[in-house]
């Protein structure tokens, strides 16, 4: 357990005591709320709700169409070539992202990209591109690109676990599909479910390389508004303002987090030992 926990004190407790320490000390590293206070600022609010709204959105959608996949994936056998492929691409895609996934999609759909080639050559319209580098449109998409199949990989386990002798009983009462989807099945899959739109908005918000790669005017997310506290060369003197937003990620995602372990926990329940 020693490297694990050498592993976690370097890359994850220090660094968020250097944040939370750092959100209170001014830059002679003397205590002072004014860091905090700058979290009210239009420009802070204004990324705060963007990035929630970027995070909650790609969540919804990708919980809702990964979670379908998820089923449909379910109905295939153990041993298949099919389920073993689309389990093993829906691992690669969850973990594809950052700057590779931005040049991926503006070597697709940008202004010059090849599927805009063929598009503009059997004389559909694509306009310019530029929604790509819009993060209501083309950065939800985008994040849907991963947030997809991270869906699929949680919610799996959870729709397998559902027993055959769950949907006899329902038709032995004289239970419809319907009736079993709504009195069995939904309520088993529900904290599941949740549990992992809770992962995705988790993934979404913390996300910052692709957005970074797509965005560099305005930074109208939180995560590229941290980054620009700390390299940019016109507002000197704010990493400790930086390091106050991260505190304020930390603490959604504490929150969000907490939200997930305790639903699953309530699934694991009913999940198969």
């Amino acid at each position: 357990m020693v490297p694990f926990f050498a592993y976690t004190t370097v890359f994850l407790l220090i660094p968020t005591l250097v944040v939370v320490v750092g959100a209170f000390l001014d830059g002679d590293n003397q205590p002072t709320t004014a860091n905090v206070e700058a979290l009210t600022s239009p420009s802070v609010v204004r990324g705060l709700r963007n990035s929630v709204v970027l995070s909650s959105v790609t969540a919804v959608v990708g919980a809702i169409v990964g979670g379908i996949l998820a089923y449909a994936v379910s109905t295939a056998k153990a041993s298949s070539v099919t389920k073993r492929f689309i389990t093993s691409l829906c691992g690669v895609l969850a973990q594809f992202g950052g700057v590779a996934l931005a040049f991926a999609f503006l070597a697709s759909f940008g202004a010059t990209g090849l599927i805009t080639a063929w598009l503009s050559a059997v004389g559909m319209d694509t306009g310019t591109g530029f929604w790509l580098y819009e993060w209501n449109k083309g950065l939800m998409l985008i994040y849907l690109y991963f947030q997809i199949p991270l869906m699929v990989i949680v919610f799996l386990p959870a729709v397998e676990g559902l027993r055959p002798q769950w949907r006899e009983a329902t038709e032995t009462l004289g239970g419809t599909t319907w009736t079993y989807w709504r009195r069995v099945a939904g309520p088993i899959l529900l904290p599941s479910f949740v549990g992992g739109m809770l992962l995705l908005f988790t993934n979404a918000f913390s996300a910052y390389a692709t957005a970074k790669a797509l965005i560099s005017q305005g930074n109208p997310l939180l995560p590229l508004q941290i980054g620009g506290t700390m390299s940019s060369e016109v507002i000197l003197g704010q990493e400790n303002v930086g390091k106050a937003m991260a505190l304020a990620m930390v603490v959604v995602v504490a929150i969000v987090m907490t939200a997930y372990v305790l639903l699953d926990r309530r699934t694991s329940r009913w999940m198969p030992r």
